[in-house]
């Protein structure tokens, strides 16, 4: 979306501190022997109470108000009472809304209670990278190049890519243009990120699979080769300086 008058940004600003709190209250609520059904309908409640509208049960009809992926589950997992969390279970939620004609979108993967599986560095690497990412992003840099970048930090951590799951123009709809923000390098990609512009950015990063399947419930996504992977995604306004963060309440880097 292009922000081109005040109330639009204002209107931007109020849809993403929604999602970025109900992201941040959310992975606090999460706890051992809770299913992941109850922790959406607490975070649906939360985007209730602020007369916000779930993005992904409004515009795709999705099983859920948000989506939560545990372990192998790599996106789109979908909230269910035989779902129980665990202890050490990698866990990713997303949460995307709509306020006033306005659209956001955020998500995070963390480690529930101790990390005995040895998730963290999995984790840190998602979110260190996201934020190298987020920072380098101003009006003229190449998308592309932001899609090296990703990958190489990625190598560097001993993890690979997810190739076809990516960020995307946010605002008016859940998706806008440039719908594909990928996490690699297309070198025939010569679009720029645009000033006054509001994207989300993600990460996907993981430990054996480059390309995200989907399973029969024609919704929750997994590796192809199997393994763990992480996202990590805020919705930011493009500037010709440091991009402005507008889902920072989720409170991820603190």
């Amino acid at each position: 979306m292009s922000i081109s008058k005040e109330s639009e940004l204002i209107g931007m600003k109020k849809v993403s501190e929604v999602v970025g709190t109900t992201l941040k209250l959310m992975r606090a609520y999460a706890k051992i022997g809770m299913s992941t059904k109850e922790l959406d309908t607490y975070g649906g409640k939360i985007l209730l109470s602020f007369g916000a509208k779930s993005a992904p049960y409004e515009t795709y009809d999705f099983p859920g108000y948000t989506c939560i992926s545990v372990n192998e589950e790599a996106a789109h997992g979908i909230p269910s009472e035989n779902k129980i969390l665990k202890e050490g279970d990698l866990i990713n939620i997303d949460v995307s809304a709509e306020l006033n004609g306005f659209w956001s979108d955020n998500g995070g993967s963390f480690v529930l209670g101790k990390d005995i599986h040895n998730h963290q560095p999995l984790v840190d690497a998602s979110k260190n990278i996201l934020n190298k990412a987020i920072n380098t992003i101003k009006g003229g840099v190449k998308i592309a190049d932001i899609g090296y970048l990703i990958e190489t930090e990625a190598k560097n951590s001993g993890f690979k890519v997810i190739k076809n799951l990516a960020g995307h123009g946010v605002g008016r709809s859940l998706h806008e243009e440039p719908e594909n923000i990928l996490n690699y390098r297309v070198k025939t990609n010569q679009e720029r990120f645009r000033k006054n512009t509001t994207v989300a950015i993600e990460t996907f990063i993981s430990t054996k699979s480059t390309f995200a399947v989907e399973l029969s419930d024609g919704w929750t996504l997994v590796g192809n080769k199997g393994g763990y992977v992480t996202q990590h995604e805020q919705t930011i306004l493009i500037t010709d300086k440091n991009p402005v963060i507008l889902t920072e309440s989720n409170g991820m880097w603190n």
